[in-house]
């Protein structure tokens, strides 16, 4: 999932038996119009199965592989053109090699014409290898790096015993991907070692750029720097307390905020996931453990890889979060906190019909479900805050859904946060513990508490690295209770960019602050004058992102911009540009009593449905967006956004659910029985410079 624009989000499923049909097969592939909560379904002919994406400089998305085709109920197909490469049932193709390119468009577009649709090629664009739960980072010039992956599926990247961690069965038929490559291509894909260090538990690596431009890796218990130019690995210190943060693991991991205060150096924040023991993750086919009585870890730690002061990187150990989480997922919200969602207290990500000591599915308690307990309890990390008080869910409701293994969330122009998915099963399990899940909600940050929202004027559409300031308007009727100078004191404009969501984790997701300072006038009004981002595109690198305007900790709307030159390419920078001294009104400080005149179109929205359930479609599925008034009184609590249901785990005062009607039933696919290798395509040799199916100048959207 992904937000393309200020009007619409993507959703790719997994190749499934969804209701919703396309060309005379289930769909797994939408979109989403924020405005009319409308959804469209796409045609995508690959299997977008635990893919990674990323962003492009002209603001068009990547995806990067999948799964092999599949037919009912998770089995790979049997149909032409090869019994690896189609399935005639659901009508998917083979995606483990497969870059599929959108470039979002607005509703003023034809979405019929090929420029609005996803391109999705194998036979003329795609990877050198299979990749499928592989890692992506986005790098200083544009290029995307794909990192490791399995070459088919499995529960977790190794065979038991382990006595070939780099291929997990030899280089040609081998089950691991241990190699890395570019996009646009730099040349032939290359052996990474760290893919052998983390065996096992190295599927989406978390990925961080640092400002050095080289990039900080953490996967199993393992961290190192990664030049990824030389291939180079410097080791850094182990997660302590045996803690693993990737899939099946999953913690929710995140950048702090860059700002001119911390100087912009990068410290990134590992919460959850789990300290179970190594071997009983078992290999490809099941855990070797019954997980969902294993409880998720509450620890968090944050390290900074490349230090401000030269000293040696060191894991810190933070507040530890008010449950454990496995599968939750961090977004960072335009006010600087860290809202958390999602998860399990018991468990792992990922599904199977059977563990070491469950032999049979009828005897796995949440039938294919490898975690329990789901947590509807959102939670608020504020990281400036002291020690010991940087988590809070006061005020916070819970949720009735659970959203556990293949869960998302992703911000929203108006601020909030959009949550969906779930799907703990093989395949459509609608009568599950935790079902197949097409309900969407809609959370509402504490900040809608506001009777007023911002309202700046004079927002750019491009940014640069480094080069002149720009002039952003803030009028009188954008705050409340405070005066104009106060007002402009506590105002910051912050870039946030969202990634690509899956799996409980934001590939790309940044939040960058700009400097500014600002002239206050005399009818309260007050001009921001705004430094471009730093001219280190390592920082954030060049692509789409919303800038919100932040007006003592209450968001605007955000506007959606391009950071960069739009191509892939060295990105040009200059000199940072000397910004105008402070200058106040001597009429500021009184207080604007503002009656809520310039609440925001969104607001006006979500009032007019107080206590009501919006119903939408996604993928075919009926979705209620839950709505919530929006307080006037800022110490009140947010919106009760979460209402949570007697569902529960192991460990949660629940008792498991039996005797339900399943839609589908088969064993598990085992990866080393199939075919890893595929000569049906082409190395990615493409350039966003070249002719291609889609723009790559952003002017010419």
């Amino acid at each position: 999932m992904f937000l393309g624009n200020e009007e619409k989000v993507y959703i790719l499923d997994k190749t499934e038996g969804n209701a919703a049909q396309i060309d005379g097969h289930p769909a797994w592939g939408s979109v989403w119009d924020i405005n009319s909560h409308q959804a469209t379904t796409m045609s995508v002919l690959t299997n977008t199965f635990c893919a990674s994406g990323m962003h492009l400089p002209n603001g068009s998305y990547c995806t990067f592989g999948g799964n092999g085709a599949i037919s009912v109920g998770e089995d790979f197909c049997s149909g032409p053109p090869s019994s690896t490469d189609y399935d005639d049932v659901y009508g998917d193709y083979d995606g483990t090699k497969s870059i599929r390119i959108l470039n979002p468009c607005t509703s003023s577009d034809d979405f019929s014409s090929p420029e609005c649709q996803w391109f999705d090629n194998p036979a003329v664009l795609s990877m050198q290898k299979q990749r499928w739960y592989s890692a992506a980072e986005a790098l200083a010039d544009g290029t995307v790096v794909l990192i490791g992956g399995f070459r088919n599926g499995g529960y977790i990247n190794r065979n038991m015993p382990n006595v070939d961690p780099t291929y997990e069965g030899g280089e040609e038929y081998g089950g691991a991907e241990p190699t890395y490559e570019f996009y646009p291509s730099r040349g032939p894909a290359t052996v990474m070692q760290f893919m052998t260090t983390t065996s096992g538990l190295n599927s989406y690596a978390h990925t961080y750029l640092m400002p050095s431009g080289k990039m900080l890796v953490q996967a199993n218990l393992s961290t190192i720097l990664w030049d990824y130019t030389e291939n180079v690995e410097t080791p850094l210190p182990d997660m302590p307390n045996g803690v693993a943060r990737v899939y099946p693991a999953s913690g929710a991991v995140a950048m702090l905020p860059l700002t001119p205060a911390n100087n912009y150096t990068p410290t990134v924040l590992f919460c959850g996931g789990s300290d179970m023991p190594a071997d009983y993750y078992g290999n490809y086919s099941w855990p070797f453990y019954n997980t969902w009585t294993y409880p998720s870890s509450k620890d968090c730690q944050r390290l900074t890889a490349e230090p401000a002061d030269g000293s040696s990187p060191t894991y810190e150990q933070d507040d530890d979060m008010l449950e454990g989480r496995t599968m939750g997922q961090f977004i960072t919200l335009p006010d600087g906190s860290m809202l958390v969602v999602n998860g399990g207290t018991n468990g792992t990500a990922g599904f199977s019909n059977r563990t070491l000591y469950t032999s049979s599915l009828d005897q796995m308690p949440f039938y294919q479900s490898l975690a329990s307990g789901p947590v509807g309890t959102p939670a608020l990390y504020y990281p400036n805050a002291p020690k010991g008080s940087r988590w809070s869910n006061a005020g916070m409701s819970t949720s009735n859904i659970a959203r556990l293994y293949h869960s998302s969330a992703m911000l929203l122009p108006d601020a909030s946060v959009l949550i969906a998915g779930s799907n703990p099963s093989l395949d459509v399990s609608l009568d599950a513990p935790f079902p197949t899940t097409y309900t969407a909600e809609i959370f509402y940050p504490p900040y809608f508490a506001s009777s007023v929202r911002p309202q700046p004027s004079g927002v750019p559409k491009n940014l640069t690295y480094g080069g002149n300031y720009f002039d952003i308007t803030v009028s009188s009727t954008s705050y409340t209770g405070m005066g104009a100078n106060e007002a402009a004191a506590n105002t910051t404009v912050v870039l946030s960019r969202g990634g690509f969501t899956t799996h409980a984790m934001n590939m790309g997701q940044r939040h960058l602050q700009l400097n500014n300072t600002y002239t206050v006038n005399s009818d309260g009004s007050y001009v921001l004058h705004v430094a471009q981002v730093p001219p280190n595109p390592n920082l954030l690198t060049p692509g789409p992102a919303l800038l919100f305007v932040v007006v003592n900790g209450i968001p605007s709307n955000g506007t959606m911009l391009i950071v960069g030159s739009g191509n892939v390419e060295t990105q040009p920078t200059a000199a940072v540009s000397e910004l105008p001294a402070i200058v106040t009104s001597t009429s500021g400080g009184s207080t604007n009593n503002n009656n809520g005149a310039s609440s925001s179109k969104t607001g006006i929205i979500a009032g007019a449905v107080i206590g009501a359930v919006v119903v939408i479609g996604i993928l075919g599925a009926l979705i209620s967006i839950r709505r919530a008034r929006r307080r006037r009184n800022p110490n009140n609590p947010p919106p009760a956004m979460y209402k949570m249901g007697s569902v529960g785990g192991v460990g949660a005062g629940a008792a498991s659910t039996k005797g339900f009607t399943r839609i589908a039933d088969s064993s598990s696919f085992l990866p080393l029985t199939q075919g890893n290798q595929s000569t049906a395509w082409n190395e990615s040799t493409a350039s966003l410079h070249a002719p291609s199916p889609y723009r790559d100048g952003f002017e010419s959207r």
